[in-house]
């Protein structure tokens, strides 16, 4: 990356078919010509592996969480992707490694709100243990909304979300929450009280052991163990790391439980 523009703070089994389709869950498809629909109407979401993931819709490119490969992203291909906006939840190697991106990215790493004109976002700061941050520090959460979906991000969240971080991050469209366990994210359990909270009308698990990792370096549970408690719910395995979600698609009530594939990553790695 020739410059980064750094900114600080400015303030399975249990998978089941849903009947009807609401998303776009295949790769996207070309776009229409005659289409009268706007071709920036949509977000596209990328799983990159772990809790990276690529959002690309409203005329921007936001990457969250790149990672080096080590522990649970040992065998993931480093996510060299171009992005406009870079969102950092942590200085831990396997969601804080930004140095080797390509182009100029603006890199947002603490908690704050920030106005970057076609975004607005906000950095919610939340444990990274169970501790108050005293063995793993800090990590930020992020919010913003793109191609009019709003997101929330809890990266490495370990503790309970507090009735000031609950408002911040209100009741999103699209949440990804860690579901892995170990020292430093929520466990399953965990992971499906902040769904309970946040009632996001989609969730994504992210944080989880996967054939990518290192087994003697990851500590973390597969999503399997997420999918037993959250079973009541409509939950879909996406046969791809690729899913598009337009606004008006979005569910009225209650909430969907979508899993990417990894598998096709690690073909390209």
């Amino acid at each position: 990356m020739k410059r980064r523009d750094f900114i600080l703070s400015a303030g399975a089994s249990f998978l089941t078919v849903a009947v009807g389709s609401v998303l776009a869950e295949t790769k996207p498809k070309p776009t229409n010509p005659n289409s009268a629909q706007k071709p920036d109407d949509s977000l596209l979401v990328q799983w990159l592996g772990h809790s990276c993931f690529l959002f690309t819709g409203g005329g921007q490119r936001v990457l969250v969480n790149p990672f080096r490969a080590i522990g649970c992203t040992a065998g993931f291909p480093l996510p060299k992707v171009e992005a406009d906006i870079v969102l950092i939840s942590s200085q831990l190697w396997d969601e804080g490694a930004a140095e080797n991106l390509p182009g100029n990215p603006k890199i947002l790493f603490e908690p704050g709100a920030y106005d970057l004109g076609k975004l607005k976002l906000q950095g919610i700061s939340i444990a990274h243990d169970r501790m108050g941050g005293q063995r793993f520090g800090m990590n930020v959460a992020w919010r913003w909304t793109q191609a009019g979906i709003s997101i929330v991000h809890l990266g490495g969240a370990a503790a309970p979300l507090e009735l000031e971080q609950r408002i911040l991050l209100g009741s999103p469209d699209l949440a990804f929450i860690p579901v892995g366990g170990g020292p430093k994210n929520y466990n399953p359990q965990e992971a499906k009280q902040a769904i309970e909270v946040l009632q996001p009308r989609i969730a994504v698990p992210t944080q989880y052991f996967t054939s990518a990792a290192d087994k003697k370096a990851c500590e973390l549970v597969s999503v399997d163990e997420f999918l037993k408690l959250v079973k009541d719910k409509n939950i879909r395995l996406i046969e791809d790391n690729k899913l598009r979600i337009r606004a008006a698609d979005l569910p009225k009530k209650g909430t969907l439980i979508r899993v990417f594939d990894y598998r096709n990553l690690l073909q390209k790695s």
